[in-house]
């Protein structure tokens, strides 16, 4: 098996099109040709972790944070980036990171972690705006139904819980061809009055040329009519963070030592208690202050991520629970669910849990 049939797999777990324009996943460092030797899976790519790839015999270190996020200059071994990224390259192991096309993905990180907290009635926290295209084609009656189906299995149509979406209508087209011109229905020169078929779908931006190149495909005409639109509308089933409810309300602090035991956290900075009870739950694994209003109007009575600043915690105006976890453990279990989605996948091949602790974050 090669490098690059692992990583269709991880693709279709966190489709790369999911991610943030700021981030850098997909494969970083390797060959995807290369003949794949076993699958280290872990949190951070660091020179430890490398090692022992080396010593487990895995050729494929598929990690959440990417090891490579800013441009390198020059590679040195100076730093721990540098270091890892050259014993990588001397050898041979490939570094694969999923990180926020993971994040997005309503089965990924977020998740995972009201899971682990299990929360229910779960939905995306802030929905991903300007992911949603929509195409239009026009072509005659009997060449619809074949089209609108390879334009299904090209992912196009699927809109919440529902498949093979689309909306028809029937008008007539016209059209005159010139001297170079060949067309399906009438002779060159000749005005032709047409039945047509209007077929409109709507589909996420990063399958646009899957989509395209089943329209041309599957389409009689010569020349293709076709329109493409980028749509207004949130993308519900993809986005940051979750919002769910847990199965009976809790107090705070009870509330909080619940998240301290599921999330392994050494410990919990929160903000001022309030004396309500914890029914919804808002969640974001990784850094979050920036989401704190929208889990302010989603009427959560917590908000759960990482890396808050001082200030940031009066952005809870009194309103509801802001508590920071730990950036490690707000996205513990990620590496895990990346093992057992493998597993499943891939059958009687290496695919190896990290042993490694990568959390830089000690407490006293």
């Amino acid at each position: 098996m090669k490098i690059k049939e692992i990583l269709s797999v991880l693709e279709e777990m966190a489709p790369l099109g999911y991610a943030e324009d700021f981030d850098n996943v997909g494969l970083l460092v390797g060959d995807a040709n290369t003949e794949a030797t076993g699958v280290l899976v872990c949190h951070d790519a660091l020179d430890n972790v490398i090692d022992e790839a080396i010593l487990k015999n895995c050729n494929l270190v598929v990690c959440f944070h990417p090891i490579l996020f800013s441009g390198l200059k020059k590679i040195t071994s100076k730093n721990y980036v540098e270091r890892a990224v050259v014993k990588a390259i001397k050898n041979d192991i490939a570094i694969f990171a999923v990180h926020t096309a993971l994040d997005n993905h309503q089965e990924g990180v977020n998740k995972i972690f009201c899971n682990a907290l299990g929360l229910k009635n779960t939905k995306i926290l802030i929905p991903k705006l300007n992911f949603i295209r929509k195409l239009i084609t026009y072509t005659v009656p009997e060449n619809a139904e074949k089209l609108r189906s390879a334009l299904f299995a090209a992912g196009a149509g699927s809109i919440g819980n529902y498949e093979n979406c689309s909306f028809n209508s029937q008008g007539t087209g016209t059209y005159k061809g010139n001297a170079n011109s060949n067309p399906e229905i009438g002779a060159r020169f000749e005005f032709v009055e047409n039945t047509e078929v209007k077929i409109e779908v709507t589909f996420e931006k990063h399958l646009e040329s899957t989509v395209l190149k089943a329209l041309f495909a599957n389409h009689l005409y010569e020349e293709v009519a076709y329109e493409l639109y980028d749509l207004l509308n949130a993308h519900q089933n993809i986005g940051l963070g979750m919002v769910g409810e847990l199965e009976e309300p809790m107090n705070e602090k009870d509330f909080l030592i619940l998240v301290k035991q599921k999330m392994q956290a050494d410990g919990i900075r929160h903000s001022t208690f309030l004396g309500k009870e914890i029914k919804k739950v808002a969640v974001l694994g990784g850094s979050g202050s920036y989401a704190i209003k929208n889990a302010i109007a989603s009427g959560a009575d917590a908000f759960l991520t990482a890396d808050l600043k001082y200030h940031q915690f009066y952005e809870a105006e009194n309103q509801l629970i802001l508590a920071d976890i730990g950036h490690f453990e707000s996205e513990r279990y990620t590496k895990n669910y990346i093992v057992e989605y493998l597993r499943k996948k891939i059958l009687n091949f290496a695919i190896i849990l990290s042993e490694e602790n990568t959390n830089p974050v000690k407490y006293l």
